[in-house]
């Protein structure tokens, strides 16, 4: 067996690698340059920690947030790995205590902040230590052209030029091939090998969801979920603090994370999250990239998020452990004024204003689109997938029926010839429904006969059919900041009766299905789900830096008896067995002994 093989199965518990992983691995140890994008749950980590093992000497990982490092280094010491972080929450004594440490050569994982990283004073003390690889985490945030971009992340390529024989190794979840460019182009990366995973998370179910009367179908949700962990995504400050509330005062474990909340109260809130004493967070997308918990199992969206590259991150959070997990986003295209709003409040150059309204475009496509959900996430990644059906989004589990919908196109039709093809989707849908805004009123539209001709469906059903019209070219959309719906000479050909026209059925609104159920004991799985809690708060570690929910759902399925046998768990390394085999054996024991169960039940 190899070092990497043997360093893979001693200080993390696994006995093989996920994808791309080992050829990460493998350029990384040969001294090369590498730029690896791949989805959330992929195993990022784990390309820079492994290599550090191997190497020697000091690796040092450029991280965003001061939570984050803290969580990573939790989990490799409970790994008997050797690690630490300097950053602003350590007084002048601990830090001067670290960076001895580092000189002597007894840390093998350093964890900064891309700021602390381009000190003068920092790299001085990198250049008296034996420095043997260099991660840059999250590394999308170094490109104007990405979705989360952090100036300070561009003075990170002084890196490459302090130390051109170290290898550099570059890691984000999110990248286009625009922004994997730029990444290798700021950070100075020498002819860096590339790896692009696959974006598809085939643990996640996508679902989107009518946003009228979303809080009773939400608090439906959360009822049959009330022993998982999830992130509520609102729009405002505001929003989450109210919804917080009212979740509170209907029985659930919820706080509120916002930029606008003091430090210390946003700390606690996200502490509290980690540790599991707060089953759901509402948070704005201020609550990112600092979250290392593996065993988020929903994240939901209450309003629009404004592009699929923020959608797809913040979704990215649920099920990092490779467990079912949902993703659930209300949707009502009311919300898209809103971000109409903030793109014209924000962006002054008009280059970023049409990039941005194109994004903002395509989340509406995804919300309206009547195909597979998973299918055009990744097209929109660049990525093709070959099944017809994914099997894991509401649009392919209840597969949508299509009927004669010549007589709802001809009304479509008709309204945008009568309001003389100078408006949108949105205002045609208000026309058809009978709205009473202001702006129907002064246009005199409100006296046309298509107003109101279409209230046999809602105004978000007809929404659905002019999108799926516009998809199929039965009438065009100009595009630009203001699409507008002009008649092409299929429209005509519809009138003159010469073209039917398929639709989508409107589907019913419904609740939101749930996944189903695992092979493996509820009772022993919850029995030490409690143990570990018991153990993290002794240790003031979050929960999952003991074990993952699958180790022990991997648990409560063999039942493990001897430290041998717990080896043969996910998750559990010579260090994490070392340190808490014993409770977890003896509580597997006791569990076994009180239901009769016995050693023919264990399996694996």
């Amino acid at each position: 067996m190899g070092a990497k093989h043997t360093a893979l199965e001693k200080y993390f518990g696994y006995t093989s690698f996920l994808p791309y992983q080992e050829e990460i691995i493998d350029a990384v140890l040969a001294g090369k340059d590498v730029l690896a994008v791949m989805a959330t749950g992929g195993g990022k980590s784990l390309c820079y920690q492994l290599p550090a093992l191997v190497f020697g000497g000091l690796t040092v990982v450029v991280s965003p947030l001061i939570a984050l490092m803290k969580d990573q280094v939790d989990s490799l010491r409970a790994n008997g790995i050797p690690a630490a972080t300097i950053n602003s929450s350590l007084g002048y004594g601990e830090q001067k205590i670290i960076e001895r440490v580092i000189l002597e050569g007894r840390i093998r994982i350093l964890y900064v902040s891309p700021e602390r990283a381009v000190q003068q004073s920092f790299l001085s003390l990198l250049a008296k230590a034996d420095v043997r690889l260099i991660a840059i985490d999250e590394a999308h945030c170094i490109s104007m052209w990405g979705h989360n971009f952090r100036p300070e992340y561009r003075r990170l390529r002084v890196l490459k030029e302090r130390f051109p024989a170290v290898p550099v190794i570059a890691l984000t979840a999110t990248a286009i091939p625009a922004v994997q460019d730029d990444i290798a182009v700021q950070l100075a990366l020498s002819n860096p090998a590339r790896f692009v995973g696959s974006f598809n998370r085939k643990n996640l179910t996508y679902r989107v969801v009518p946003k009228a009367r979303y809080f009773q179908r939400l608090v439906a949700y959360l009822s049959e979920h009330r022993d998982d962990a999830g992130i509520i995504y609102c729009f405002s400050q505001k929003a989450t603090e109210d919804l917080a509330e009212k979740l509170r005062g209907k029985g659930f474990l919820a706080l509120p994370y916002h930029a606008g909340l003091p430090d210390a109260v946003r700390a606690e809130n996200q502490e509290a999250f980690s540790h599991g004493d707060a089953a759901i967070i509402c948070a704005t997308v201020a609550f990112g990239m600092g979250i290392d918990k593996p065993d988020v199992r929903f994240v939901i969206h209450t309003d629009l998020p404004k592009d699929i590259e923020s959608y797809y991150q913040e979704t990215g959070r649920a099920g990092r452990d490779g467990e079912a997990s949902d993703c659930i986003l209300f949707y009502s295209r009311g919300d898209y004024n809103t971000i109409r709003y903030i793109i014209e409040k924000e962006c002054a150059d008009a280059t970023q204003k049409d990039v941005a309204y194109r994004k903002a475009g395509a989340m509406l496509d995804y919300c309206e689109t009547t195909g597979c959900r998973r299918k055009f996430l990744l097209a929109h990644f660049g990525e093709a997938y070959p099944e017809e059906r994914c099997g894991g989004c509401d649009r392919c589990e209840t597969p949508v029926k299509v009927f004669d919908g010549t007589p709802a196109a001809s009304a479509v039709i008709a309204c945008i010839q009568q309001v003389g093809e100078r408006f949108g989707a949105s205002y045609i849908g208000d026309v058809l429904a009978g709205s009473k805004s202001v702006r129907i009123h002064e246009n005199g539209h409100d006296t046309l006969p298509a107003y109101g001709s279409g209230r046999g469906y809602t105004r978000d059903q007809w929404l659905l059919f002019i999108q799926e019209m516009v998809g199929k070219e039965f009438i065009a959309s100009t595009g630009g900041r203001y699409p507008v719906l002009v008649l092409n000479d299929r429209s005509r050909a519809v009138v003159a009766g010469d073209l039917p026209v398929p639709l989508t059925e409107p589907r019913p609104e419904g609740v939101i299905a749930s996944e189903a159920g695992d092979d493996y004991d509820e009772a022993l799985f919850l029995r030490l789900r409690q143990l570990r809690k018991v153990v993290a708060d002794l240790e003031h570690v979050p929960p999952f830096v003991v074990f993952h929910d699958r180790s022990l759902k991997e648990m409560a399925h063999r039942y493990p008896r001897t430290g041998v046998a717990l080896l043969q768990v996910y998750g559990v390394s010579e260090g994490k067995l070392q340190r808490y085999g014993r409770r977890f054996l003896d509580a597997i024991d006791k569990h076994c002994t009180e239901q009769g169960i016995g050693p023919e039940r264990r399996s694996g």
